[in-house]
C-alpha cells in the first residue's frame, strides 16, 4: 500500500505532465521510501529504471545495458552491453527524442564510485542534448553526504542542472496511522517512537493484534530483520562503524555535551566532532541550543532518529537475554515498564510537530519550535520549558508543557510554566499550551475555559 507521499507524488506528476526536460534529485536516509515513491510515480509510464550496484564499472554497465535493452525489447532476455556510460547515455538520448521517457538512476553513489567521471559525463549530455528533450531524469541516493557534496553542491559538475529536488523525510506521527488504523492513540504514538515514521520499519514489525507481540517477534528476536538493523546501516555508511556506534551509545546513555561524549568514547573533542557531524548529516543525531540562545557553549546532542534511539536504549543492554531466548518472559521487566519514560522525548517531538504542521488556529504565527533550559531566576535551579514557539515577529511566545504520564495534569503544572516563563524577560506575552497523554484535572479544565491556556490531549493530536 502507498501511504503519506501524496504531495510529492502529485508534484512529480505535475512536472511529468508539463512535458519539459526535468532533472530531479532524490535524497534521504536508507529505508525511508525513496525508491518506493519513485516506482509509484513511474507506474504506467515509459521508464528505464537502473539501480546501480556495488561493483566495478563493467558490472554496472551490464546492469544498465540490460535495463535499456529490456525497455526496447521487452520479450527478449539476452542484451548487448555498452562499452561506456557515454554509449548508454547516447541510447537514452535517442529514445527520449521520440517520446516522454523517465530515466532513473537509483543508488547513484555506487555508479559514481565505479565511474569517477560519470557526473561530468552527465553534465555534458544534459547541456548538449537532454535539456531540450522530453526526458524526465531522476538521480536517487541514500548516502546523504555524497548526494549533497557530489551532486547538489556548487563544486559538483551537475550543479545548476537540476530542476527539482526532494529530501524524503520519515512520515509524521499522523501519517503512520494509515498503516495500522486499528491501533489505539497511545499505541500509534509508541509505534512512532519505535520506528521514527520510517515505512519500511513499520512494515517489518508486521503488527497483527498486539504491538507488544510484534515487538517481541520482529524486533527483539535474534533472527528478525530489525534486530541488528542499526549496526547494518552504520556498516553501510562508514568505514569505522564502531566509533560511530560508541558515540550513539554514549548519547543514549545520557551524555549530551561534547566533552561528556568524548570522554565516554575515549576520543579527543575535535576528533569526536568530526564523527558527530557525519551522524548529524544522516539525521541520526541532532544538536540543540535553548531557543533564543546564541552561545554554542550550551549546545547539547540528542538522538533524533527514534528507531536508533529505541534500539540503543533497549537492545544492547538486553542482548544476552535476547540471544538466550528468554527475552519474551522478561519483556515486561526489561522494556515495557520503561516505555512511558522513553516516550517523554518522543511526545515532545510529536507536540512540536503538531504546532508546526497541524495546529490550524495558532494564537500567533511562529517561525520555529524548540525548548529552553537554563537557570530559574527565582530558585536559581536549572529548569526546562518543553516547548517554546518563537514568534515570526514581536514578543508573543507560545510556551508549553508535555506530560506523558498516567495521571491527569493539573493547575500546578500551569503554575510552574508561568514561573519559568519569566526567563524571557519583561514585556513578553505568553500563550500557554499544555499537552497530556492522560487528560487534565477539572480545576485546570475549568481555568482554561476563560484564560489564555490551551489543553491538548493525545487524542487531539491525531
Amino acid at each position: 500500500m502507498f501511504y503519506g507521499r501524496e504531495k510529492e507524488l502529485s508534484d512529480l506528476n505535475k512536472r511529468y505532465n508539463g512535458g519539459n526536460f526535468e532533472f530531479v534529485v532524490f535524497t534521504g536516509r536508507r529505508r525511508v521510501g525513496k525508491t518506493f515513491l519513485i516506482n509509484k510515480f513511474c507506474e504506467n509510464k515509459p521508464t528505464i529504471f537502473f539501480s546501480a550496484i556495488i561493483d566495478n564499472l563493467k558490472g554496472n554497465l551490464q546492469a544498465l545495458s540490460k535495463e535499456i535493452y529490456r525497455f526496447t525489447n521487452p520479450d527478449e532476455t539476452a542484451s548487448p552491453v555498452y562499452n561506456t556510460t557515454d554509449e548508454a547515455f547516447e541510447k537514452i538520448t535517442s529514445l527520449a527524442e521520440k517520446q516522454r521517457l523517465i530515466f532513473v538512476i537509483d543508488e547513484y553513489p555506487y555508479l559514481a564510485k565505479a565511474d569517477k567521471s560519470v557526473s561530468s559525463k552527465l553534465q555534458h549530455v544534459i547541456d548538449k542534448f537532454w535539456q531540450n528533450s522530453k526526458l524526465f531524469f531522476i538521480l536517487c541516493g541514500s548516502s546523504i553526504s555524497f548526494m549533497e557534496n557530489k551532486v547538489l553542491s556548487s563544486k559538483s559538475p551537475l550543479f545548476g542542472r537540476r530542476t527539482g529536488q526532494y529530501k524524503i523525510q520519515p512520515l509524521s506521527y499522523r501519517e503512520i496511522v494509515a498503516f495500522n488504523p486499528k491501533l489505539k492513540f497511545e499505541e500509534q504514538a509508541l509505534l512512532y517512537g519505535i520506528t521514527g515514521g520510517v515505512p519500511h520499519y513499520i512494515n517489518q514489525l508486521r503488527i497483527k493484534d498486539s504491538l507488544y507481540d510484534a515487538l517481541k517477534d520482529n524486533f527483539f528476536s535474534p533472527s528478525s530483520y530489525l534486530y541488528d538493523e542499526p549496526n547494518n546501516l552504520l556498516k553501510q555508511e562508514f568505514r569505522e562503524p564502531t566509533k560511530y556506534n560508541a558515540i550513539i551509545t554514549a548519547i543514549a546513555d545520557g551524555a549530551s555535551h561534547l566533552n561528556e561524549i568524548a570522554t565516554r568514547v575515549g576520543s579527543e573533542s575535535g576528533q569526536c566532532t568530526k564523527y558527530i557531524k557525519q551522524l548529524i548529516s544522516l539525521g541520526i543525531i541532532k544538536k540543540e541550543l535553548p531557543i533564543k540562545e546564541k552561545s554554542v557553549k550550551k549546545t547539547i546532542y540528542l538522538i533524533s532518529d527514534n528507531f536508533f534511539r529505541f534500539w540503543f536504549k533497549f537492545v544492547p543492554k538486553n542482548a544476552s537475554i535476547i540471544e538466550s531466548g528468554r527475552f519474551n518472559d522478561l519483556f515486561d521487566i526489561a522494556v515495557k515498564r520503561y516505555l512511558s519514560e522513553y516516550m517523554g522525548l518522543v511526545f515532545e517531538d510529536i507536540c512540536k510537530e503538531y504546532l508546526l504542521k497541524y495546529e490550524k488556529d495558532l494564537p500567533v504565527p511562529i517561525s520555529a519550535v524548540g525548548q529552553w533550559w537554563g537557570s530559574d531566576i527565582k530558585s536559581k535551579k536549572e529548569v526546562q520549558i518543553d516547548i517554546v514557539g518563537k514568534p515570526l515577529d514581536g514578543k508573543e511566545y507560545i510556551i508549553g508543557s508535555c506530560k506523558y504520564t498516567n495521571e491527569p495534569v493539573g493547575l500546578d503544572e500551569l503554575s510552574l510554566l508561568k514561573d519559568y516563563s519569566v526567563a524571557f524577560g519583561k514585556g513578553t506575552k505568553y500563550h500557554y499550551y499544555i499537552f497530556s497523554k492522560s487528560g487534565f484535572t477539572k480545576g485546570l479544565t475549568d481555568y482554561a475555559k476563560t484564560n489564555n491556556v490551551r489543553l491538548v490531549s493525545l487524542k487531539d493530536l491525531y
